[in-house]
């Protein structure tokens, strides 16, 4: 039976990001129970870094993360991970204080601008009169940063394991003996980076659940001959009713902002919200839609209070929480990986995370 200091389940931006860093002090194993990682989270992400998105609980992490995808260290990436965007939040006549409470949620920590929307987006219909500009607003490279971490992981001396689904874990003696479908291994700290699956890990693992709630997301993408152009806005609505960005020249990402309830699983679109999504965003622009090129979903995985989950469990401390990331998890990457390795290593936060409020995200919050 192989031995590792650290066995990690979940190979997409959770687990890649905090094994890239925690390889350079120990010998750590991630387990991914798919044939590759990223294969559902990580990989169906609409991959914006958007500062108010998720709320103050997350900002602090979004913020923290922002240098950090934007001027990564060359030895770890060559280039920017992130590219100019923006985000017009939009509402109607009646959403005024819908704006003024998001202008005051966030006022001292993201800069937001009262705008008139109709200049900023050609086509937009006329019911649309109330806009806040969230200037800071980027897309991601996701792919590129989910490879760069497995690439560090790799560099470190982390081993990677696919096609391994956990299916038991028993603490003895301050050790973990894990039953995997490739086979048995054994660590000191086990790390729950499983997404939609981490309350399932915990049952498996004899740890009680938390309460993570898996809520699937559609996303479809249109074909747009008409698109102004593709660097306007990711226009977002107010009432959490839509949101949608250009994907190149003449193309369109766009989601009905569903979360529907979902076990875990390889999430599908439902035709219904799929529907739902395109007659949302005819109702938002005269921007006639040709045809919907694709359609997705994915699961967005929440505590119940959909702060993300990051320390050892209050009973069993072998066991580490890196979960509940909503749908949060990519903007958030960076920082989430230096407070998990901060929290697990006994080291000092990095001067990057230092104002963190790291209770926020402790696991003993919910107990």
């Amino acid at each position: 039976m192989k031995t590792f200091d650290i066995v990690i389940v979940g190979g997409g931006m959770a687990g890649a990001s905090l094994g890239a860093h925690l390889a350079a002090d120990a010998s750590v194993l991630i387990l991914e129970m798919e044939p590759q990682p990223g294969y559902h989270a990580t990989g169906r992400s609409v991959a914006f870094w958007e500062e108010t998105y998720g709320g103050p609980a997350v900002q602090p992490l979004t913020t923290a993360s922002g240098p950090l995808l934007a001027s990564p260290d060359p030895d770890f990436h060559d280039r920017t991970f992130l590219s100019p965007r923006r985000t017009l939040h939009v509402g109607r006549s009646g959403d005024a204080p819908l704006r003024d409470a998001l202008l005051q949620r966030f006022a001292g920590t993201v800069t937001l601008e009262p705008v008139d929307p109709a200049p900023l987006v050609p086509g937009l219909r006329s019911d649309w009169t109330i806009g806040v500009m969230e200037e800071s607003c980027r897309d991601i490279d996701v792919a590129a940063l989910h490879q760069a971490y497995l690439r560090r992981f790799a560099a470190k001396g982390g081993e990677i394991c696919v096609n391994a689904r956990l299916e038991s874990a028993r603490a003895d003696a301050g050790s973990w003996h894990i039953q995997t479908s490739q086979g048995a291994v054994q660590c000191g700290l086990l790390v729950n980076a499983a997404g939609a699956w981490a309350d399932e890990i915990a049952r498996r693992s004899g740890v009680a659940p938390i309460g993570i709630t898996p809520l699937r997301r559609t996303v479809v993408q249109l074909r747009v001959p008409t698109l102004p152009s593709a660097d306007l806005p990711l226009v977002m609505d107010l009432r959490a009713g839509f949101y949608f960005k250009p994907e190149g020249p003449g193309r369109v990402w766009l989601t009905p902002h569903d979360e529907a309830p979902s076990p875990p699983c390889d999430a599908a679109p439902e035709e219904l919200a799929v529907a739902e999504a395109v007659a949302r965003f005819e109702a938002v622009v005269d921007w006639p839609v040709e045809r919907i090129e694709h359609r997705w979903a994915g699961l967005r995985s929440f505590a119940p209070d959909r702060a993300p989950i990051y320390g050892h469990d209050p009973v069993q401390p072998g066991f580490f929480w890196f979960a509940g990331q909503g749908g949060f998890g990519i903007q958030t990457a960076p920082a989430a990986a230096l407070l998990g390795h901060a929290l697990i290593t006994r080291s000092p936060l990095p001067t990057a995370i230092a104002a963190l409020p790291i209770d926020r995200y402790r696991p003993q919050r919910l107990c």
